[in-house]
């Protein structure tokens, strides 16, 4: 008797777990290491159903500034559910190879507190799968601070080139569009 009381959380738990999988868009599955910390994200479990904005940053790029653009835009919105995520890639070749370093850009220089995580591929066949899922959507990152608005689905609402600045007013448009998406 005991045995079948023990068997139907196991169960409800089971079902519950698939159940959560099916909800998680494409675009997010996968783990990626967190900047210069030993714990990883969950893309599913931390961004699934909340309008998201991904760039892939570089720290000695020309664009780098746009890291204040991007924090303030986040402390803008994040009250509506918005998150950020930045991935450094050294794709373009202008990031660091050592994490220590690009946590210190990111964090010290510019004051970022939205998720970043260690630097990833994010063109090509070795694209980390976001990149290439975000690829599949709508274009790969043509250059460092190539930024993405995706809505609540887990789909693209809008990609935007390096050049678009965080406080641009098509940029914000798309990222105001993404948090009045249906979940």
């Amino acid at each position: 008797m005991l045995m079948r009381w023990l068997a139907v959380p196991a169960v409800l738990l089971a079902m519950a777990g698939s159940t959560l999988a099916a909800e998680c868009p494409p675009l997010l599955s996968g783990v990626l290491p967190k900047l210069h910390a030993k714990e990883s994200i969950d893309l599913c479990q931390r961004f699934a159903g909340k309008p998201l904005v991904v760039v892939n940053t570089a720290s000695f790029c020309g664009f780098a500034p746009q890291f204040k653009g991007l924090e303030a835009l986040y402390q803008r919105y994040k009250g509506q559910g918005l998150e950020v995520l930045g991935v450094p890639s050294n794709d373009f070749k202008q990031e660091s190879g050592d994490g220590a370093e690009t946590a210190k850009v990111c964090y010290v220089n510019y004051g970022v507190t939205f998720t970043m995580t260690e630097p990833q591929k994010v063109r090509g066949a070795d694209a980390v799968h976001l990149f290439k899922a975000l690829a599949q959507q709508s274009s790969a990152p043509k250059w460092n601070f190539y930024k993405y608005v995706v809505d609540r689905q887990g789909q693209v609402i809008a990609n935007f080139s390096s050049l678009t600045k965080p406080d641009s007013p098509d940029f914000i448009e798309a990222v105001e569009k993404a948090l009045a998406s249906k979940p």
